[in-house]
C-alpha cells in the first residue's frame, strides 16, 4: 500500500468470480437434472465447484486483510457499508416468505378448505423441537456477543471458547431441523402451508449452515492469531449476520410455528 497514494483497495486479477460463476450455472443444471431425469452427478459437480471457489477466495481475502495490510481504515469502512446492505437484502428476501404466508393465512381461500392450517395439515407443536430450536439460537446469540467483547478485549482462551460453543449450537440446531423435517407428516407439495413452511424454514436452515460455517472459518482464523482487538471485521460480519440468522428465527417461530399451527 505504500506505493498508493490513496487509502482504497484496488482488487487483482481474480479468476474466483468466473468460477464461482460457472459453479453456479452448474448447479442449477444440476438441480433440473436431479429433478427431471433423478441423476446428481452433475448436481454434485457444481457443488464441488463452488467450495473449491470459496476455499480459494476466502484464502485470497484472508492474505489480504491478514498479511497484506491492504484493508485499511477506508476499505473497512466500505466493507462494512456493504455487509449492511447485504444482510437488508437478506431481509426483504424474508419478508416474500412472510408476505406469501400472511396473504394464505389471513384469508384462506376455499380451495385450502377456508381454514387455516388447510385441512388434512398435521402441524408441529411448537412447544417441542421448535422451541428448544429457538432456546438453542438465542443461546448462540448470547455466546457469539461474548465472544467479540472478549476478542475486543484481547482475551484470546474465551475468544476461542465462546466461537467453539457457537459454531457447535448451529450445527445441533441443524440437526435438530434435518430431524423434524424427516418427522414431518406434510411436504412443500401439501398446498400453500407445505410451500410456506418448506421455503422459509428451509431457506432458514441454509442461513444457518452458511453463518456456522462463517464461524467456524473465524474460529480457525482466530486460533491463528488472524485478529486483534481493533482489527476483527471479518469475525463481526459473521456475527452480525448470526444476529440476523437469529431475529429472522424468531419471526418464524413466533408466525409460522405459534401463530400459523
Amino acid at each position: 500500500m505504500k506505493t498508493h497514494n490513496h487509502p482504497y483497495h484496488l482488487v487483482d486479477y481474480s479468476p474466483w468470480p468466473l468460477t464461482g460463476s460457472i459453479g453456479a450455472l452448474t448447479v442449477t443444471s444440476g438441480m433440473i437434472s436431479w429433478f427431471h431425469k433423478n441423476d446428481i452427478n452433475l448436481y454434485l459437480l457444481g457443488i464441488t465447484i463452488i467450495m473449491l471457489t470459496m476455499i480459494q477466495w476466502w484464502r485470497d481475502i484472508t492474505r489480504e486483510a491478514t498479511y497484506q495490510g491492504k484493508h485499511t481504515l477506508a476499505v473497512t469502512k466500505g466493507l462494512k457499508l456493504g455487509m449492511i446492505l447485504f444482510i437488508i437484502s437478506e431481509v426483504f428476501f424474508f419478508i416474500s416468505f412472510f408476505w406469501a404466508f400472511f396473504h394464505s393465512s389471513l384469508s384462506p381461500t376455499i380451495e385450502i378448505g377456508m381454514t387455516w392450517p388447510p385441512k388434512g395439515i398435521m402441524t408441529f407443536d411448537p412447544m417441542q423441537i421448535p422451541m428448544l430450536n429457538t432456546m438453542i439460537l438465542l443461546c448462540s446469540g448470547i455466546t457469539v456477543t461474548w465472544a467479540h467483547h472478549s476478542l475486543m478485549e484481547s482475551k484470546h482462551s474465551q475468544t476461542t471458547q465462546a466461537l467453539f460453543i457457537t459454531v457447535m449450537l448451529g450445527l445441533y440446531f441443524t440437526i435438530l431441523q434435518g430431524f423434524e423435517y424427516y418427522e414431518s407428516s406434510f411436504t412443500i407439495s401439501d398446498s400453500i402451508y407445505g410451500s410456506c413452511f418448506f421455503m422459509a424454514t428451509g431457506f432458514h436452515g441454509i442461513h444457518v449452515i452458511i453463518g456456522t460455517t462463517f464461524l467456524a472459518v473465524c474460529l480457525m482464523r482466530h486460533t491463528m492469531y488472524h485478529f486483534s482487538s481493533q482489527h476483527h471485521f471479518g469475525f463481526e460480519a459473521a456475527a452480525w449476520y448470526w444476529h440476523f440468522v437469529d431475529v429472522v428465527w424468531l419471526f418464524l417461530y413466533i408466525s409460522i410455528y405459534w401463530w400459523g399451527s
